[in-house]
């Protein structure tokens, strides 16, 4: 059965959007909604996938594909950016729209995920956090504030308060430690976001571990800031996924309903669908890309894995209902071959299905819930992925 939709790209732009930023629910199916996030620059249409284009690209990907995929939002990487080519640099080239030629909204993080995640030599303070750089050991100094004129200077639509992220499992003091420090640079974010200009949208981040009462104090405290959206941080860090989908639920009744909820670096289609259940609107993983320059695709088969030589004769396309030129006009013979001989070509087109069945998957959800029948869809949707394809060859 296919689960492809109508998903044309939104027709909304930056001549006929209002100046502001807002959120509306279109429709609600027990916990999941569908709607629209307006910007400046056009509309999101919700629950919505953000394809990450860590360094001003979607790796693998001219920017006319991923828009004609139907993602109407993509994410930048604060982090990357500051080190090469530095954000100053972007901004003196007209900002990353324009350098990165994606005319749509944009959405950045902090950085501070990656600091803690890729840096050298990390230290933290009350202050902010002193790092070397993973490329060249150069040191640099984010806080808040800074992450906030960076984020600024990239000129990106929607921004990440700096925060503290720590890996899980993890003990709790420490948990709690972060948990505290990152509300305190939630509030110094929102001050200095104050002279960003107007239409721009400024996110708090929930953090606290897999501790639940920490969770809750999060969002409560984020939410008397009174954002105009909350990001759930420092999950899929090591946690297993019933520990990602329990503190989900736990921080939803304590975040304003009528906002945005954006779970940060999350994930598999499957953690999509289950986080969709739970209220969450916006998701971004490198997943599809990274798992694309591997040979591994995405599909309502389940996941493909064209190194494995069961491809090597199979005449058939990875999915002849899809409307991914990738996915619908190339054998999986063609792909395993061009995968095992590391030709970038085979990359670049296991990257192109992934990247369109993730938004396939949003586009589905998001015609369910308006429909009120997420629960089947999901569970269709899981069924495929169970039974693969039957077909001569398999997957």
């Amino acid at each position: 059965m296919s689960h492809r939709p109508d998903h044309e790209p939104s027709t909304a732009s930056a001549g006929d959007a209002p100046a502001g930023f807002s959120f509306r629910i279109d429709g609600r199916d027990g916990a999941a909604r569908t709607g629209v996030i307006t910007t400046p620059r056009g509309a999101i249409r919700t629950p919505a996938f953000m394809p990450v284009g860590t360094q001003a690209t979607v790796k693998g990907m001219y920017m006319d594909q991923v828009r004609a995929l139907g993602a109407d939002v993509i994410l930048g990487n604060t982090y990357h950016l500051m080190l090469r080519p530095g954000a100053e640099r972007v901004a003196g080239l007209g900002g990353l729209h324009r350098f990165g030629g994606w005319s749509g909204p944009i959405l950045t993080d902090s950085g501070g995920f990656q600091v803690m995640s890729l840096s050298k030599l990390r230290k933290l303070s009350e202050q902010g956090v002193t790092f070397a750089s993973h490329i060249d050991g150069s040191r640099f100094e984010l806080t808040p504030e800074r992450s906030i004129e960076i984020q600024g200077l990239l000129g990106s639509d929607i921004q990440m308060q700096l925060d503290e992220c720590v890996a899980l499992p993890n003990e709790r003091a420490v948990i709690d430690k972060a948990m505290r420090l990152s509300i305190r640079w939630a509030e110094r974010s929102r001050r200095a976001f104050e002279s960003q200009p107007k239409g721009r949208a400024l996110f708090g981040i929930v953090q606290g571990g897999d501790q639940p009462d920490l969770r809750v104090e999060s969002a409560r405290a984020l939410a008397a800031m009174d954002f105009p959206g909350y990001s759930i941080g420092g999950l899929a860090v090591g946690e297993p996924q019933d520990v990602m989908l329990a503190m989900i639920e736990t921080v939803m009744p304590h975040l304003p309903d009528d906002k945005p909820h954006y779970l940060m670096g999350v994930g598999t289609p499957d953690d999509l669908i289950g986080a969709i259940a739970r209220g969450v609107d916006m998701f971004d993983c490198v997943m599809p890309t990274r798992n694309g320059r591997h040979g591994q695709a995405f599909s309502r088969f389940g996941k493909l894995n064209f190194r494995n030589a069961r491809h090597a004769e199979d005449p058939r396309p990875v999915d002849e209902t899809s409307s991914c030129p990738a996915a619908r006009d190339y054998s999986r013979a063609y792909l395993h071959h061009l995968i095992r001989t590391e030709e970038m070509l085979g990359s670049m087109l296991v990257t192109w299905i992934n990247l369109a069945y993730y938004q396939d998957l949003m586009a589905g959800a998001r015609a369910a819930i308006a429909a009120g029948r997420f629960t089947d869809y999901a569970a269709e949707v899981r069924a495929g992925w169970q039974r693969g394809d039957l077909a001569p060859y398999g997957g």
